[in-house]
């Protein structure tokens, strides 16, 4: 007799997924392995989402309610499940994130979240090893659903002209990061900017940051360090952020420029053509 993990539907977001596809699926008269059948996965990959093993992506819950019916059920949950999987430290900052008007960020180092390529974030991810990896990735790709709203946030964006050297999962992954960034330039709503190496001394050195404005809510002002993130409504904090990405933004090259030279550095240290590769646009 095969035995049956028993899940408390309450544990988590993921348990309830699990309980819910079991019940869903039973009641369809379905067996693991004729569901799979359906959503093109195995009847195995079925039992371990069932029994809270493994995360499922939205493409699989999408399938799901077109297989069972659901009315979008699976599609809605999923993205609490997504979510759950981010660290809890910053899981109210993607809250938060979420429902921004506005996003402005300074990011010294790597690409912002939010713009990030899949392959991009999963090198990023897989700097410690991490059992867990697939589902942290697929949890930042969920974040950039925003991007896709009616009305999605206002996003500016400051890159440090670093980001665009440190290669990050290869000259492949990263000539596809940068034409990404390049494709993001038909969004008429996310702005990127450069701050170049030529600037020198500037008032970003102290490390990324994140400010988010809201129509009901007060301003933060995000920071991380390597254990955890901090967000504050501060207004001292606030009018420091303010007045630091005010004076990244005023330094960094024009949005024209900063494309030019994204476009010249995806070229010439990554051999990538601008333009060659559409598949990257979000």
């Amino acid at each position: 007799m095969v035995h049956i993990r028993s899940l408390d539907p309450s544990a988590s977001p993921l348990d309830y997924y699990g309980a819910e596809l079991r019940r869903r699926r039973e009641a369809a008269g379905l067996s693991q392995c004729r569901l799979g059948a359906l959503v093109y996965v195995t009847g195995s990959l079925i039992g371990q989402i069932e029994t809270a093993k493994k995360v499922p992506t939205r493409e699989f819950s999408e399938r799901l309610d077109a297989a069972l019916g659901t009315d979008g059920m699976f599609s809605r949950l999923v993205g609490l499940v997504l979510r759950s999987q981010l660290p809890s430290w910053f899981q109210p900052y993607a809250e938060m994130e979420a429902k921004a008007t506005y996003i402005s960020t300074f990011q010294a180092q790597l690409v912002y979240g939010l713009l990030q390529t899949e392959d991009y974030a999963r090198a990023v991810l897989s700097v410690r090893e991490d059992s867990r990896l697939d589902a942290r990735v697929a949890a930042r790709i969920e974040r950039q659903r925003i991007l896709d709203r009616e009305l999605p946030p206002l996003m500016w964006v400051v890159l440090s002209e670093a980001v665009l050297h440190q290669e990050i999962g290869g000259r492949a992954v990263m000539g596809e990061q940068l034409a990404h960034l390049l494709a993001l330039r038909e969004r008429e709503w996310v702005k990127v900017q450069i701050l170049p190496f030529t600037v020198g001394e500037h008032a970003g050195l102290p490390g990324s940051f994140n400010l988010l404005r809201f129509e009901d809510d007060p301003d933060v002002v995000y920071t991380e360090d390597f254990v955890q993130g901090h967000m504050t409504a501060d207004s001292g904090a606030l009018r420091e952020g303010s007045l630091r990405y005010d004076h990244v933004q005023a330094a960094a090259l024009s949005i024209d420029a900063s494309a030019a030279l994204i476009a010249r550095v995806m070229e010439e240290r990554y051999g990538h053509q601008p333009g060659a590769d559409r598949s990257t646009v979000a």
